[in-house]
């Protein structure tokens, strides 16, 4: 399911985003690699390799700006007869699992769903609303995020990498001083903005590979400390590599960065439900 937030906050970062994707792009190919590499063969590679950098950024950030990052449904039954209390506020499955009552959405809802007051529903597994992607970080786009937020970070090493190169060599195609000026601002511009972003999505990168190990999102952490909790959940022995494959598939490591190969869903709500 294809979901968008006409949330003005959101709009703006992902304009901000793509603006900044291709500037740095543009600042590359256009004042660094061709002015001073354009006959080498490593101004090819080095090209080629950013570039596709750039696309897998660009499709990471796509699949989770538009994807489904786990809505909970909203019932189907009608709502004035839930508030008037005919509605069971708690369902167990046969496995013990307790589903409740969103209080603001009205929506029965798993263990570990949360209400975003921005997206307006519950969201499974939600672990923040983000701007930058302009949609919550939940079960179901938090893998598209996390590379996302790896693919940032390799180009900002790369971009960095390629302005120290680049001024190895020399610049013939800068004839002026305009053009040599020019090229130094681009530079300096490019070298901030990637240890910006590069520092930013290198702590925000450390917090979701931290929230996966430890079996608590963000909104968890919150309550928990805030004691907003229900009680303190019961978290499983599983391993690492169990707790990643959760979130990246199962299928081969290298898969893991792949931003179109899908991870497998599971069904929102099992059969055989007994209600109290």
């Amino acid at each position: 399911m294809v979901v968008f937030r006409n949330d003005p906050c959101g709009i703006v970062c992902l304009f901000i985003t793509y603006g900044a994707v291709l500037y740095a792009d543009y600042v590359v190919i256009q004042w660094l690699i061709i002015p001073t590499m354009v006959d080498s063969l490593w101004g090819a590679f080095h090209g080629m390799v950013f570039n596709l950098i750039v696309l897998m950024i660009t499709m990471a950030h796509f699949r989770a700006v538009l994807s489904d990052p786990g809505i909970v449904p909203l019932p189907s039954i009608d709502l004035a007869n839930m508030r008037s209390g005919q509605i069971p506020k708690k369902i167990v499955h046969k496995d013990g699992t307790n589903w409740t009552v969103c209080q603001k959405c009205e929506a029965y809802r798993p263990p570990r769903a949360h209400h975003c007051r921005i997206c307006r529903r519950c969201i499974r597994k939600m672990d923040h609303h983000c701007p930058w992607i302009n949609n919550c970080v939940g079960e179901f786009n938090q893998k598209y995020f996390i590379q996302f937020l790896f693919y940032v970070g390799v180009a900002g090493i790369h971009a960095i990498l390629i302005v120290i190169i680049s001024w190895l060599y020399d610049c013939p195609m800068c004839h002026n001083m305009i053009q040599k000026n020019a090229r130094i601002a681009h530079s300096i511009v490019l070298v901030v903005l990637s240890l910006l972003f590069g520092l930013f999505v290198i702590a925000i990168g450390c917090d979701q590979v931290q929230a996966i190990f430890e079996e608590e999102t963000a909104v968890e952490q919150v309550k928990l400390k805030s004691g907003a909790t229900n009680g303190h959940r019961v978290k499983g022995q599983k391993n690492k590599m169990t707790l990643l494959r959760e979130v990246f598939g199962k299928g081969p490591i290298l898969c893991w960065i792949l931003p179109w190969r899908s991870s497998r869903r599971v069904p929102l709500i099992p059969p055989n439900w007994e209600v109290v």
